[in-house]
């Protein structure tokens, strides 16, 4: 395998991770941004105040975006793995 096309696909992979995690970690981010600051305002200093919100956040996310990142996982693997495997 040619240096090239091994660091075009590493590449090419790395913006496919980037791609497909940012809606989670998006609204992880926002969902902790928002309890944070709702226990600033309110001194109530409760561990599982910041874990269930943003759970739910991401869960929610993760299952509005399933199919998104499905294709893009899918058409990663079909235009740029397939054809190394195969050896085309």
């Amino acid at each position: 395998m040619d240096e090239m096309i091994f660091f075009d696909t590493l590449q090419q992979g790395l913006w496919v991770a980037v791609i497909t995690s940012t809606p989670i970690l998006g609204a992880a981010l926002v969902s902790g941004l928002a309890v944070g600051l709702f226990q600033a305002l309110t001194s109530i200093q409760e561990m599982t105040l910041t874990f269930v919100p943003k759970l739910a956040a991401i869960v929610a996310v993760f299952w509005v975006s399933m199919g998104f990142m499905t294709e893009t996982l899918r058409s990663y693997f079909t235009d740029m793995l397939l054809p190394i495997i195969v050896g085309m």
